[in-house]
């Protein structure tokens, strides 16, 4: 399997592990068994900014969406709605944010929008996925060549890539691991109040 591929899988199961963990925290104060831990939210929907801004999007247009493009015309419609999902996605989280901001400034009657604002971004975010996984990696891995993946691998793997340096991949491995240590069970490791 080439590395690309599995990095890419790799960082959207990261990203769900943390979706699934923000649904199920809004989940658990929504029934009333858990009162908002507004760190491990905050950290939960930095990672969810961060993360694909800065490490997986970029790396996605720039080596496998536009090698595709050079193979493949036929492809061009699917990768122009993946990259302005790109785009979009950072206003949905621009949202998501300011829902919990205002949530945690504005008390309970604020809830409900952050809530709403968490099931909005999820939806779209497990939509995008299933779209790279199911029909753009399958697509890449029967037209790209061996130079085109030996250069799209070399990207993922970190070390062709300037603008991404390997201290901010190990700054995303940090925050993930101290959202698992905030995170109550089962989501985590953290305190179960």
């Amino acid at each position: 399997m080439r590395t690309a591929l599995n990095v890419i899988r790799d960082e959207h199961r990261s990203l769900a592990a943390v979706l699934h963990g923000l649904q199920y925290l809004v989940d658990e104060v929504r029934e009333g068994r858990r009162k908002p831990d507004f760190t491990v939210l905050r950290a939960m929907v930095h990672y969810i900014d961060t993360f694909p801004e800065k490490l997986h999007h970029p790396k996605e247009d720039r080596y496998l969406f536009a090698r595709l493009r050079q193979r493949i015309t036929r492809a061009n419609a699917a990768l122009d709605q993946l990259e302005a999902e790109h785009i979009h996605g950072a206003k949905l989280i621009r949202d998501l944010e300011q829902a919990l901001l205002r949530w945690e400034m504005g008390g309970q009657q604020d809830f409900a929008a952050f809530a709403e604002e968490v099931e909005r971004y999820a939806d779209f975010h497990w939509r995008h996925m299933q779209q790279e996984e199911e029909v753009v990696l399958p697509l890449a891995e029967r037209v790209l060549t061996e130079e085109d993946w030996r250069e799209i691998d070399a990207a993922f793997a970190g070390n062709a890539d300037p603008l991404i340096a390997k201290d901010v991949e190990k700054d995303f491995e940090r925050l993930f691991k101290r959202i698992v240590n905030l995170a109550p069970p089962p989501i985590g490791v953290g305190s179960e109040n």
